[in-house]
């Protein structure tokens, strides 16, 4: 929770300079030299220096700040917190985020006013960066972090937010609602798509240069990554809807983390086994579900750890001699393959937060497995099930009646030979009918509580789509169901 702000006595500065003094990697002095020679008159801004509380100089730093900065003490550990905190702290009329190991040039401050005078249109800006090295592995970090900066800054048309030097006004700031210490560096992707969803542009000051010193170490490299992807998961976990959620893009490990579940995967599987004698499709149908129906997510989990500490061994031996190409080819190698086995890590072993509303194929959905990514035909959005798919759902005691609406993009649906299974057992075809672009499907349940609905159809050969293709599904309805009273739509699916 963001603490209360500081009330604005005397005079504000037009700027309050806030940096965070965590991983500030032996470079703080450098940073505060940059601060203090800038040539813009001091009273046009204040520093804030927010300390941490394992900051081991602190009296050293009280010594060299004097009463040219303020000293500002919270008991958070992380750079998105302690930034959080002094814009709590900040007097001035615009916010400059920085980072301790990163230290501005000289004419800064002046290029900044000139800026918000050529920009009005500007809430906020991000200035240059400039790579400081000092070995070899450093330098591919600092290529590999440039070139997605450079891509933010220049090509994306939202992720504009560089923490090592973003200006913004105060009072869009708190509208966009702020850096959010739990979300880590993934705080940063979710402020700059709050601003743009919110019509506030951002712009790029490329003139004014940052120097930013990169590190060079492989465990630093593993830190932040997982600060990014915890902060990314928490905040796919708790389904916001804010202004700019949508934009942020749903990784593959999230949107098919039911996958996973050993339960739908025996579903998935047994109806395979059960629908067809032993052929191709069965035996494919094997390959995808069954080692998924014994161990659950641990074999992937475990695939994508030994692919993320192999790259890591041979990236280490390549920063003792390796060329500067192979070294930036393992590189992103390693980064790559350690945010795989993260997302996957993070996802399988945790969990939900409790009372979540998760976006699936209906609200009577409690999980699924065996759907592509969300698509659009015709206007509809949809998802291809696999040959195989199974679903979770919560049903009512008696006759419950679903709804699986089936957009007709392969043969008509009453060609397709498409199969039912509740709970293991075949739903006879005289309970299944065909309305309206939807299978209707009447189920007799002696008691409520949840099923577990699967089916199976032959694969449907796409021309140019090597995928695994089955029933194309837009919907689960329930009618008298939580979904009942919802108009229907053709965008109805919801795409996480």
């Amino acid at each position: 929770m963001q603490n209360a702000r500081a009330p604005c006595l005397g005079e504000s500065p037009l700027f309050s300079i806030i940096i965070p003094l965590e991983y500030h990697r032996g470079q703080w002095e450098q940073s505060w030299l940059g601060w203090t020679s800038q040539t813009a008159d001091k009273s046009l801004y204040e520093i804030i220096l927010v300390v941490p509380p394992d900051f081991k100089t602190r009296e050293a730093l009280k010594a060299l700040a004097g009463d040219e900065a303020r000293l500002e003490f919270t008991d958070s550990e992380h750079d998105i917190g302690l930034c959080a905190f002094g814009a709590t702290k900040a007097r001035g009329s615009y916010l400059f985020f920085t980072e301790s190991h990163c230290w501005p040039a000289p004419d800064v401050i002046e290029l900044c006013i000139r800026a918000i005078e050529a920009h009005p249109e500007w809430a906020g800006f991000s200035c240059h960066s400039v790579p400081i090295c000092h070995n070899r592995l450093s330098v591919a970090e600092a290529a590999m972090y440039q070139a997605d900066i450079e891509f933010g800054m220049k090509r994306h048309p939202w992720r504009k937010v560089l923490d090592q030097c973003f200006v913004t006004r105060r009072d869009v700031y708190w509208e966009c609602g702020g850096l959010r210490e739990e979300l880590g560096h993934f705080a940063e992707w979710v402020l700059a798509a709050a601003y743009h969803a919110r019509g506030h542009t951002i712009g790029y000051l490329q003139e004014a240069r940052f120097h930013h010193y990169y590190i060079g170490k492989i465990g630093e490299l593993k830190t932040f990554t997982l600060d990014f992807v915890r902060g990314e998961i928490r905040y796919l976990g708790e389904a916001h809807r804010d202004p700019g959620s949508e934009l942020l893009e749903v990784p593959t490990e999230w949107s098919k983390r039911d996958d996973f579940d050993t339960a739908l995967a025996r579903s998935a599987l047994g109806a395979r086994m059960r629908s067809a004698r032993v052929n191709g499709e069965s035996v494919q149908a094997l390959g995808r579900w069954g080692v998924i129906a014994l161990v659950g997510g641990r074999s992937a989990r475990s695939s994508a750890r030994l692919s993320a500490v192999y790259a890591r061994c041979v990236l280490t031996m390549l920063t003792m001699g390796g060329s500067p190409d192979s070294i930036a080819r393992w590189l992103k190698r390693y980064i790559a393959s350690l945010i795989h086995f993260q997302r996957l890590d993070c996802i399988q072993g945790g969990s939900e937060p409790a009372g979540t509303k998760l976006s699936r194929l209906g609200d009577e959905v409690m999980a699924q497995a065996g759907f592509h990514a969300c698509e659009v035909w015709q206007g509809h959005s949809f998802r291809w099930s696999e040959p195989e798919a199974a679903l979770r759902i919560k049903v009512s005691p008696g006759r419950s009646i679903i709804r699986i609406v089936s957009p007709e993009i392969r043969e008509p649906l009453d060609r397709i030979g498409v199969r039912f299974y509740l709970d293991g057992m075949r739903v006879a075809d005289a309970a299944i009918a065909i309305d309206a672009g939807a299978f209707v499907l009447q189920l007799d349940r002696p008691s409520s509580g949840t099923a577990i609905l699967a089916w199976t159809c032959p694969r449907f050969a796409a021309a140019g789509d090597d995928r695994r293709l089955g029933l194309p599904v837009a919907e689960i309805r329930m009618p008298g169901g939580e979904g009942a009273n919802r108009a229907p739509s053709p965008t109805a699916i919801m795409c996480n």
